[in-house]
């Protein structure tokens, strides 16, 4: 068998002294915190795309990355070679869970048959990758934005042809999925939008979505698929305007088509950046409607305005985002997958496995420091007493509209003058602070 990282060892945690380029010093994956271990709270993923398939271009400049494990053709062999690669960067790494993209891992032929057999040969593969691995597939999707046919979208195209053939991918997908143990199904939409209103009828399009992602539901139900089904918000790029344009946007669609009971969110941090909001933002807000379901875990670069898809190593990004996750409960069916890829000058296979031991070094340190500051208790007895006033029953009664307006004008003459308390933002930024150094040290 080919060893295509020949200079990557198996990588241990050697604990936060070793300088060593090929090891853990903050992911510990049995460490227990909170009841659980890091690798519980944490269910990191490889995503097949970026791991295996990025070739390191960008607009001004061909592809850098060194892979050897990629021939550059489209045969069935170089597709197979591609996941005994990605087995051993896998069991290198320790990463337990993985996402794939159906085009990602086999490639489109003149026909759909020809296609879908060359999907499940490849299937055949990956499914004994992960009986050699024990990795676990934490979701797959279907790739409906790169072929030409989708230019005008896939669910929303003004061609029912296209329509038709993004339903028979997203069945041959879907199933292939549940084949593999997924444990989740994602809709990401990067051409469902438009490029200018002149040419688009958007309540049309909208409605078009709604009934592809009915026929999803349906269809998962049928072949008895009991993964969570999730969609991705994206802002923009590459259109001018996508449907799901961020969390609450993507909330409201579920939510007047009827989906909002089975379809929850996959977050994205850069995605988060494009629509202007803080990843803390956007999961907070999936979590007060109950509906944050798994995260892609990268950043952004927010000055350059375009999906850079950096690997996270801010640690006040990993922080924000474990202590979203652990109020919440922790994951279910979801995950930190790193759909991240390497800068173009990190080319080599090594830099590979380094940027994604970057990414779990800065979210197993994120998790310590959301845990310390649970256990702190400051900040959440802080918003605690903030709104303790709704507490009392006159609060009580205007949040179940047990309460008029003829009545609070009364009280609010009778009330008088309000005295405001202070929001402490600077003095709750030094706790947080505090708690971080106390925690790594």
């Amino acid at each position: 068998m080919a060893d295509f990282f020949p200079g990557v060892p198996s990588i241990a945690f050697r604990g936060p002294d070793c300088n060593e380029p090929f090891a853990l010093r903050q992911y510990d994956a049995s460490a227990i915190i909170e009841g659980r271990s890091m690798r519980e709270h944490l269910r990191f993923a490889s995503c097949y795309w970026h791991t295996m398939r990025n070739g390191l271009s960008d607009p001004f400049g061909a592809p850098t990355a060194l892979m050897p494990w990629d021939d550059g053709s489209d045969s069935i062999e170089n597709a197979l070679r591609r996941v005994d690669a990605f087995g051993e960067f896998l069991t290198k790494t320790g990463i337990g869970h993985w996402c794939f993209h159906d085009r990602d891992v086999a490639p489109e032929r003149d026909t759909l048959a020809a296609t879908e057999r060359d999907l499940q040969t490849v299937v055949d593969r990956l499914e004994s990758m992960q009986r050699a691995t024990g990795a676990r597939l934490l979701w797959g999707t279907a790739c409906l934005f790169s072929h030409p046919r989708y230019m005008h979208g896939a669910a929303t195209s003004p061609q029912v042809r296209v329509f038709l053939h993004a339903a028979a991918q997203v069945r041959v997908a879907m199933e292939a999925t549940m084949r593999l143990g997924g444990e989740g199904y994602v809709f990401w939409g990067g051409r469902e939008g438009y490029t200018t209103l002149l040419n688009t009828d958007l309540r049309r399009e909208r409605e078009q979505l709604a009934a592809f992602l009915h026929l999803a539901v349906d269809h998962a139900r049928s072949i008895g698929f009991t993964g969570q089904l999730y969609i991705e918000p994206k802002p923009h790029e590459p259109s001018t305007h996508q449907y799901d344009h961020d969390v609450e946007a993507t909330l409201n669609f579920l939510r007047e088509f009827d989906l909002i009971n089975h379809i929850k969110l996959n977050i994205e941090t850069n995605h988060a950046t494009l629509a202007g909001h803080s990843m803390e933002h956007e999961l907070r807000a999936a979590i007060a409607a109950d509906a944050l379901g798994s995260i892609d875990a990268n950043m952004g670069t927010p000055g350059l305005g375009w999906d850079t898809d950096r690997f996270p190593t801010d640690l006040a990004l990993t922080t924000q985002v474990m202590l979203a996750v652990l109020d919440m409960g922790g994951f279910t069916t979801g995950g930190l997958n790193f759909d991240a890829k390497r800068r173009r000058e990190s080319f080599t296979p090594e830099d590979l496995v380094m940027a994604h031991l970057a990414g779990m070094d800065a979210f197993a340190a994120g998790l310590k420091v959301a845990a310390a500051i649970r256990a702190d208790g400051r900040l959440a007895a802080f918003v605690r007493d903030r709104y303790s006033s709704w507490q009392g029953d006159l609060g009580q009664r205007i949040l179940s509209r047990g309460a008029n307006l003829a009545e609070l004008h009364r009280l609010a003459h009778e009330a008088g003058r309000v005295d405001l308390t202070s929001g402490r933002q600077e003095m709750l930024e030094d706790i947080v602070n505090q708690v971080a150094i106390r925690a790594l040290r």
